[in-house]
């Protein structure tokens, strides 16, 4: 007797972390910050850009550092080059920290399906 299974693949590396993400930053010298991170998929790796809450564009994002399930993004900021590390939690959210002194938590926006 032979079964066989049918796992559905999650998704990993710029597969994963392309789309819209609203980042919320915590803890910042100003208080609490909303970012969003708006990823594309280019080749292997991801480009992009920063937005406020507002959409209005921060910053182009400089490099990426991919792996399976992190990445972590370079952009700069009020004159500051900072590096945002996204953790992979599941399918629409990730955690991770901003230049590794304050915590990160992002949920992938979905865009209405026309």
């Amino acid at each position: 007797m032979l079964t066989n299974t049918v796992n559905g693949q999650s998704k990993t590396g710029a597969d994963y972390f392309e789309g819209k993400w609203s980042i919320l930053l915590k803890a910042l010298p100003q208080g609490d910050a909303k970012m969003i991170f708006v990823l594309e998929k280019k080749d292997a790796t991801i480009v992009g850009t920063v937005q406020d809450s507002t959409g209005k564009e921060i910053s182009k994002i400089d490099k990426v550092e991919l792996s399976d399930t992190s990445a972590t993004v370079y952009f700069n900021t009020q004159g500051y080059d900072v590096n945002l590390a996204m953790n992979k939690k599941d399918e629409d959210h990730i955690t991770g920290s901003l230049m590794s002194m304050f915590d990160a938590e992002g949920e992938r926006i979905k865009e209405p399906k026309k």
